[in-house]
């Protein structure tokens, strides 16, 4: 009976750890066909002989055949942190390469999950400036405009971040950040301090497309995961949305 005990025990433990890691990897937006291979990866270098995946941008179910054992991972957040995604397969190739345990493996997920490893606010400030900018001139914008996008592109992101980080609704921090560029825009241009105004929101929106969930829907597609792909591509149409009403709000009262 202590066998049968010990036995479920390490069964759940399996189920935890691989769904903890598949989660991590889909808030921090992996490609899901990653995220199922990561996973069948810990389960088999774990000693599971088989086991099952269904994994779907809102949810995680695994499944170990063999002995009958069924767990479910809700996920409830997603955003872009390649970082997360980048230590979990270092974990994952550390549990493979026998240099750390299942329950260190599972100790160490729990302390990413926890301690989010991200770039400093103003660093990421800086860096929506200067992609902001570059790629104004590389659209065809004057070099006239080159402190003026980088200026508008830093606020509206900060814009974003705060409001992502303070409001739940979905999509609200998109459409307030492409409002306040728009208006920032049409301001500088108005008071001769910029000269396209086109090409300020163009370079200033550019922090704030959401290419790596575009990205990824499109190869969840090619992969066979129809489910994930479409809900992720519609998740990306819905910012892309976002960020076109509050820019066309701009041009349709200001302009």
């Amino acid at each position: 009976m202590q066998l049968g005990v010990a036995q479920v025990a390490e069964q759940n433990e399996i189920l935890d750890t691989c769904l903890m890691a598949g989660r991590i990897m889909i808030e921090s937006g992996s490609e899901m066909y990653r995220v199922e291979d990561t996973m069948q990866r810990i389960a088999h270098n774990a000693g599971a002989s088989a086991s099952s995946i269904f994994s779907t941008p809102t949810g995680l179910f695994m499944a170990l055949p063999d002995q009958d054992v069924v767990q479910i991972q809700p996920v409830t957040t997603r955003t872009i942190n390649l970082e997360k995604v980048d230590r979990v397969n270092a974990l994952s190739r550390q549990f493979a390469d026998h240099k750390v345990t299942l329950t260190q493996l599972h100790s160490r997920l729990r302390s990413l999950d926890r301690d989010v490893p991200f770039f400093p606010l103003w660093l990421q400030i800086i860096a929506a400036a200067v992609v902001s900018c570059t790629l104004m001139i590389i659209y065809g914008g004057v070099w006239a405009d080159f402190i003026p996008s980088a200026l508008v592109g830093a606020v509206g992101y900060a814009v974003f971040y705060f409001i992502r980080e303070r409001l739940t609704v979905s999509f609200l921090s998109e459409f307030m950040a492409a409002f306040t560029i728009g208006l920032l825009a049409w301001l500088l241009v108005h008071w001769h301090l910029g000269q396209s105004l086109d090409m300020i929101i163009i370079g200033a929106v550019m922090p704030l497309v959401p290419g790596v969930a575009i990205t990824n829907a499109v190869r969840d597609m090619l992969a066979g995961h129809i489910l994930s792909g479409i809900a992720r591509g519609m998740e990306a149409l819905f910012s892309v949305s976002a960020i076109g009403i509050g820019i066309a709000l701009i041009f349709r009262f200001f302009s």
